[in-house]
């Protein structure tokens, strides 16, 4: 495939970009190891950042993408061959380098996970970096400690991408699932996903300034940080641990040290873009056996086409999104 189309962004330091489908050659890639047919893409929060607000994008044009899977054309490392199936998600992609909203994309060798057994190219864009970061928060979670019998666990931010993964995992594994959301019109959609409770976001927001609380939750699911993750410290049980990978509630957090002198809680911190990559393939291994939700096919998912991507990118941003978004180009 010499000619390919692709949504690229163009902007500058001081406009917002504009977003808009090209054809461009293979001359157009960036450097890297490994080519790849691109089969799909995904959308997620950080693309939004990217492509509407125009944030962390050293240079212009630039194709937005922070996720894709597809089947390998060329590659100068031995490791890969073309016809190999493989998912690249995090690092630079889509932010510093080309990323996979383009039918072929080019990347480094150190980038590319295989596609383990038991996942199609489909099912891993349906994850994308949003599964693979509610998985990398489960697999933190139980290194320290959870189990389904510790108690209730609770999902802020429910209704995303990382919520909804998570709440699904969760409840696939046996544990009680509270799942939080400002959009208490997807209660079904939910409880669908298996979650046991579905409860306002207001009712896991710092308003009071209590450091410390009537303990409720053996664990929490963070993607929202902010007001949210002090809530959450403030309410864990002994030796309970919160697992943080977003922003979306706000970058400050007000806690004390009670949670931790007194409790003995943790505060996990989940970093999906520079996970290494021992960790990184057991995580995919792992969603494609044990933590393998059981939605990817249903109501998790809404599929669209590159045309209709900018319009998408501007409603993750509005919290207007629910679930997971995968972008069809293969």
């Amino acid at each position: 495939m010499d000619n390919f189309r692709a949504l690229v962004a163009d902007g500058n330091e001081t406009e917002k970009p504009k977003l808009a489908i090209r054809n461009l050659t293979a001359a157009d890639l960036p450097e890297g190891e490994v080519t790849v047919q691109v089969a799909y893409s995904s959308v997620n929060y950080k693309d939004g950042l990217v492509g509407i607000l125009g944030r962390m994008v050293q240079s212009y044009p630039h194709i937005p993408g922070i996720d894709l899977s597809g089947t390998v054309t060329e590659s100068s490392d031995p490791r890969y061959k073309p016809g190999d199936q493989v998912i690249v998600t995090s690092y630079g992609l889509g932010v510093t380098h080309d990323g996979g909203y383009s039918e072929l994309a080019r990347v480094p060798a150190s980038w590319v996970v295989p596609l383990p057994e038991g996942l199609t190219l489909r099912e891993a864009m349906i994850l994308g970096t949003a599964g693979f970061t509610a998985a990398l928060s489960v697999q933190r979670l139980e290194d320290n400690g959870l189990a389904p019998e510790k108690g209730p666990v609770v999902v802020a931010g429910a209704s995303g991408g990382v919520g909804s993964v998570a709440v699904n995992i969760l409840a696939k594994r046996g544990y009680e699932v509270t799942a939080s959301t400002g959009r208490m019109n997807e209660e079904a959609y939910l409880k669908e996903l298996g979650a046991a409770r579905v409860i306002h976001r207001d009712e896991l927001t710092e308003t009071e300034r209590k450091p410390i609380r009537r303990p409720l939750w053996a664990a929490a699911v963070d993607p929202v940080g902010g007001k949210t993750l002090s809530y959450l410290l403030s309410t864990l049980q002994y030796g309970g641990s919160v697992a943080t990978s977003g922003l979306t509630g706000g970058i400050e957090v007000e806690t004390s040290v009670y949670p931790f002198i007194l409790r003995g809680v943790n505060w996990l911190g989940i970093d999906s873009v520079e996970c290494p990559m021992e960790l990184r393939r057991k995580v995919w291994e792992r969603l494609s056996t044990d933590l393998k939700p059981t939605m990817l096919s249903t109501a998790i998912v809404n599929e669209i086409s590159l045309e209709q991507l900018p319009g998408e990118l501007a409603r993750i941003l509005q919290g207007q999104v629910r679930g997971r978004t995968i972008v069809k180009l293969g």
